[in-house]
């Protein structure tokens, strides 16, 4: 048996004051277990008994993704996740041990903020990401469309569809969740197609399809359209297993296994303690296969509440959180 299989159900019932002795204790096991991440550390001359707290934990590059297969022990490989991207993009691959680990960890993230899935109906509106058959967010999807066990859950295909789609749910007593990439939502809401009763949850960016809005623009304008009280926004990516939720405010709120930290912008190594804005670094627990502790490419800033995304590091590849937030 993966010996981090151990750890899932310990995982998916902490508590937010159990979260720094947990991630401490699978930190050791990563940098014993982890061939690239052990790497890493010693080529930071880094003794991993020397970390006593979460903030001092080292982050992998989320950059190793593209080069590198990033697991931790012996797993058996089941399928992989690929990251979205433009032709001669060199493509992030997370390679997948445990599936149904990946859905469990997402139901119970969505049932936390929103709602058991067997009370909802699911629409998607995702078109570039349906061209990755390897999409994590097109398998998480996919399997919530499943678990909806609605006839009306789907990809939205066109705004006639999804007209017809709407009318239909509002005969039942069902909530209707509504997952869109930015360029969609807007050409979906030039069609003057009117959405008051739905939850919009916004997620990606315009994927070279459309003029880069910041959050607060793309936001402004699918409320005025659609006719909505909020719009909100999830943060995934390919190299991650959880996802974080926000609503109409832009603040972003985690489950109790994912922590959200920053580093300084232009020195990487610098002791980060207290830092409030910079560099996203996220640790996140359920990623117990591969690597917990992920330096993305993102720029944000941590509250006690949240955090909140504010652009992308210089020279980054376009990716589909490259949304800008302006506060």
């Amino acid at each position: 048996m993966n010996p981090a299989n151990s750890y899932k159900n310990q995982i998916l019932n902490l508590g937010h004051s159990e979260f720094s002795q947990m991630a401490m204790e699978i930190f050791r096991w990563q940098a014993a277990e982890n061939p690239v991440y052990k790497q890493y550390l010693q080529s930071l001359s880094i003794n991993p008994v020397t970390i006593s707290h979460p903030e001092q934990i080292p982050f992998l590059p989320i950059s190793f993704f593209k080069t590198h297969s990033v697991l931790s022990g012996t797993p058996l490989v089941q399928t992989k996740f690929l990251s979205s991207g433009t032709t001669g993009m060199q493509r992030s691959t997370h390679y997948i041990a445990d599936p149904d680990w990946y859905l469990r960890v997402s139901e119970k993230i969505f049932r936390q903020f929103y709602s058991n899935l067997d009370n909802t109906i699911i629409l998607a509106l995702l078109p570039s990401y349906q061209e990755n058959p390897h999409s994590s967010l097109i398998y998480m999807i996919n399997y919530f469309i499943r678990q909806s066990n609605s006839p009306l859950s789907g990809f939205v295909k066109s705004s006639d569809e999804l007209q017809e789609t709407l009318r239909q749910a509002a005969q039942t007593s069902r909530k209707v969740f509504l997952f869109g990439v930015a360029y969609a939502l807007l050409d979906l809401a030039e069609t003057g197609l009117s959405l008051p009763d739905i939850t919009l949850i916004e997620t990606g960016g315009m994927k070279g399809r459309r003029k880069e809005l910041t959050k607060e623009e793309l936001h402004q304008i699918l409320l005025q359209n659609f006719q909505l009280s909020e719009v909100h926004s999830e943060y995934g990516m390919t190299e991650l297993l959880s996802q974080a939720y926000s609503s109409n405010n832009g603040l972003f709120l985690t489950p109790p296994w994912m922590k959200i930290m920053t580093r300084e912008i232009n020195d990487p190594f610098c002791d980060n303690t207290g830092i409030r804005s910079g560099v996203i670094k996220v640790a996140d627990l359920a990623n117990i296969d591969s690597c917990c502790f992920i330096e993305t490419e993102d720029i944000g800033i941590c509250t006690p509440e949240g955090f909140r995304i504010l652009g992308r590091l210089d020279n980054s590849e376009i990716r589909g959180c490259n949304l800008l937030y302006e506060g």
